[in-house]
């Protein structure tokens, strides 16, 4: 996933300048990011404020360890299986 340069904080305060009446366009002007990354950021963060953005990262962050760590012993466990049916172990 591609490193992002703005915090979550930076874009919470971005969409709060949207709804305070300023366009995406100006916003994404300012900040150097196109007018669909704005968008793109309000559909994320829209009802967030920065505590619950973090929170959220930390959430996806330990949900994708946990994916991978299930991942990893489905691999190890139809490793095993293979050995044991390979080698007659099994009942």
């Amino acid at each position: 996933m591609k490193h992002t340069q703005f915090t979550e904080e930076q874009k919470i305060g971005a969409i709060r300048q949207m709804e305070a009446g300023r366009t995406a366009m100006e916003i994404g002007r300012e900040l150097g990011v196109s007018k669909h990354a704005v968008y793109a950021w309000k559909a994320k963060y829209r009802d967030m404020d920065a505590a619950e953005a973090r929170r959220l990262k930390q959430l996806e962050e330990e949900n994708r360890r946990l994916k991978q760590l299930v991942a990893n012993l489905s691999l190890d466990r139809e490793v095993l299986k293979a050995v044991i049916e390979k080698n007659g172990w099994s009942s």
